[in-house]
């Protein structure tokens, strides 16, 4: 065997090595989902792989709470925010990027500054915002006497639509076009609106394919922001739905880790779908 077939096989058992500690807490996870409760409980008891494959923790697990109802908020919930987010970050880039107007690195400055601070500063004016929106909630024309947005859709959809780290993918990427396609567009009679539609949009699968898992993963995961504006059960997302197997003294584990797991599922078929693409677009977009 060569020296350089040596040097490739070193580095994919490293590789594989590295991969196998990754999945150690989601294998943990699946095989604690299939365990008995005194296969947990009991310390004497205690095994990594299950004794007795109970398959039936998953169907109890999702009796016990209205999942349906959870699922249905989390996925119309993410599916509005991501194809919102696309749109709405993309167009930003490309004008950060491709457009000369006044001002405009002025405020990019300002997009990086919010990569900077960190949510949870944010949310106390978030939810005095959502709660004075006017003729929502009960609210009169000044936004008072009611809960405006709060325990509704407009809260969890709109104040995701877009933000500092997918401006900023976007504009990186948009950079990496050359400057004659834009004065190709002008001769041709495009506008920049125009020219967004009919030609970068085409071609920004692999930015795309980034932003959309990023931002798959950020909203399908979040426990805080819903935590903060909903109340009901009604507009739970699954992450809170994942609380009901908590209580004041006991944590009903073998049903908390059988819900995790099927709540993971979604966002591993999104990134297996589009990785190739995933790569591909955050290589392109740290270039510049």
């Amino acid at each position: 065997m060569g020296h350089s077939k040596k040097r490739l096989l070193f580095g994919y058992l490293l590789l594989s090595g590295f991969a196998l500690i990754m999945m150690l807490p989601f294998i943990g996870m699946v095989f604690t989902a299939l365990k008995a409760s005194d296969e947990i409980y009991l310390a004497n008891s205690f095994s990594f792989f299950p004794k007795a494959w109970r398959i039936a923790n998953f169907i109890e697990a999702m009796n016990l709470a209205p999942w349906h109802r959870y699922f249905t908020n989390s996925f119309f919930i993410t599916f509005v925010v991501v194809i919102g987010s696309l749109f709405f970050n993309s167009f930003a880039g490309y004008s950060f990027a491709r457009l000369k107007f006044p001002g405009r690195d002025f405020l990019f400055f300002f997009i990086l500054i919010g990569l900077m601070v960190p949510p949870q500063v944010t949310i106390i004016p978030q939810f005095l915002i959502m709660r004075a929106m006017p003729f929502f909630g009960g609210n009169n024309w000044l936004g008072q006497g009611g809960t405006g947005w709060l325990d509704t859709y407009y809260a969890l959809i709109i104040p995701a639509l877009s933000g500092s780290i997918g401006i900023f993918l976007c504009r990186q990427f948009y950079l990496g076009f050359p400057k004659a396609l834009d004065e190709a567009a002008r001769i041709d009679g495009c506008s920049p609106f125009r020219a967004y539609f009919m030609i970068y949009m085409p071609a920004s699968k692999p930015i795309y394919a980034s932003l959309g898992i990023l931002k798959t993963v950020a909203v399908w995961n979040d426990f805080f922001y819903p935590l903060v504006m909903t109340n009901s059960e009604k507009m739970r997302t699954v992450q809170l739905g994942l609380q009901v197997y908590r209580s004041s003294g006991t944590v009903q584990w073998e049903y908390l880790m059988a819900a995790t797991t099927i709540v993971t599922i979604p966002v591993l078929i999104v990134f297996l779908c589009f990785q190739r693409y995933f790569v591909q677009g955050i290589m392109t977009s740290g270039i510049k």
